[in-house]
């Protein structure tokens, strides 16, 4: 079954020098682009991470310092990978917990505000782990009979993840699940929407589930010993915990929540004089 799109969506992975949203950085870039009318533009490079590769990453992906040290920087690409983007929604496989708030990092290194909250973002890991609890080659059997031969380099796992999802789309469109109120649901819709509100767990605030909303839509902490409390109430009574998050190991994108709740609070406070 082909998307049913109304806006072009990405299909994105990355190949990175590891796992550490804050530290870590791309060294492979696929985007899978697919239009409403179903033309498919596709861009894939290496890139020059500027910092070491460490054994156990080249170990998983085989991209090695050699490989990409002739290879062009983030910050040289991310103006055209910004432009190729536009204002697509974004898909990929353990995209959510990783590779968008991974990629968002790497644009915010370099000045660029990419936004994803005006996009939906599609998790076909997610989907998967819902329905069926596999692996991303055990997936691509699973729905497309097919054998992932090429794992662990960004196009091949763009394209995987792509014809997965669409996979997905036929088989669970008949199919009921229930959410965890108990709520009996259709799951599967050919819709960008909700298939994006299927892929999360949790609501999240910020991009790698630091800070979610609680049932009042309130940004609360999901980490540490202030977990469960509000950033607001937090801030308030702990103003030395938002420094420290500033000047600990947070991603980029993390901190820009946490102050922006924290000028929301400000502003909230201030006292007007007409």
């Amino acid at each position: 079954m082909e998307l049913n799109i109304t806006k072009p969506i990405i299909f994105l992975d990355l190949e990175t020098t590891g796992i550490n949203i804050a530290n870590d950085r791309i060294i492979e870039i696929s985007l899978l682009k697919i239009y409403p009318d179903g033309k498919q533009e596709i861009r894939t490079e290496r890139i020059n991470p500027t910092i070491p590769i460490p054994a156990v990453s080249t170990a998983i992906h085989g991209i090695t310092d050699e490989d990409v040290k002739d290879c062009p920087t983030f910050a040289q690409q991310a103006p055209g990978y910004n432009q190729f983007i536009g204002n697509a929604d974004l898909a990929g496989y353990n995209a959510i917990k990783f590779d968008f708030p991974l990629l968002v990092e790497e644009f915010l290194r370099v000045n660029i505000d990419f936004d994803l909250r005006t996009r939906k973002l599609v998790d076909v890991q997610n989907i998967f782990h819902k329905m069926e609890q596999r692996t991303l080659s055990a997936a691509y059997q699973f729905y497309c009979n097919k054998e992932l031969v090429n794992a662990h380099s960004a196009e091949g796992d763009t394209v995987a993840t792509y014809e997965i999802m669409k996979a997905q789309i036929d088989r669970y469109k008949d199919a009921s699940f229930k959410d965890k109120s108990g709520k009996i649901t259709q799951p599967i819709q050919n819709n960008i929407a909700a298939l994006s509100e299927f892929s999360y767990y949790n609501q999240n605030a910020d991009l790698v589930g630091q800070i979610i909303f609680n049932q009042q839509n309130q940004e609360v902490f999901n980490f540490g010993k202030h977990k469960g409390k509000t950033v607001v109430e937090v801030f308030k009574i702990e103003p030395a915990y938002y420094d420290w998050m500033m000047k600990a190991d947070f991603p980029l994108s993390t901190k820009k929540v946490i102050t922006e709740i924290k000028l929301r609070g400000f502003n909230n406070s201030s006292v007007k004089i007409g």
